[in-house]
């Protein structure tokens, strides 16, 4: 990890990265509900009927296909975060999927997500469960 903005001397890089992840979930949140409530329509409602599974694969191709682009989602970009991997790089598409996956597995399990909030709030690189596996971190984007 020795490419990344260390911690300590360069902490302007992870100043409130643990609120702003959390602010960028909640637009992200509501940006995949917009996208449903409009699949909706144009599925004539089916997408509604089976709003869990459309949801969870819609929320996984949105997160993997924006980070992918941009290495951020557009809640990240708003709130101008972006995820780079160990190397200081934007992520890969590759890269991308498995922090999508991993985060959404995370996000599935109560402890599992929890230990990831508390390692956020408390790490000095603010770095979740799946973070930490990936070698990835959130930064505060570059100006």
């Amino acid at each position: 990890m020795s490419h990344l903005p260390d911690p300590y001397v360069q902490s302007e890089f992870y100043s409130y990265v643990a609120l702003k992840r959390f602010g960028a979930w909640v637009i992200d949140v509501l940006v995949i509900t917009v996208i449903l409530l409009i699949t909706g329509i144009f599925t004539v409602g089916l997408a509604w009927f089976f709003w869990p599974v459309f949801f969870v694969a819609l929320s996984f191709v949105y997160r993997w296909f924006t980070l992918a682009r941009q290495s951020a989602t557009w809640g990240m970009r708003i709130i101008a975060i972006e995820l780079r991997n160990a190397t200081g790089a934007r992520l890969n598409s590759f890269e991308a999927m498995m922090h999508t996956f991993l985060f959404m597995l995370a996000s599935g399990f109560v402890l599992p997500q929890t230990i990831s909030a508390l390692m956020m709030i408390l790490g000095a690189r603010k770095q979740g469960l799946h973070d930490l596996f990936l070698g990835t971190v959130a930064i505060n984007r570059p100006q």
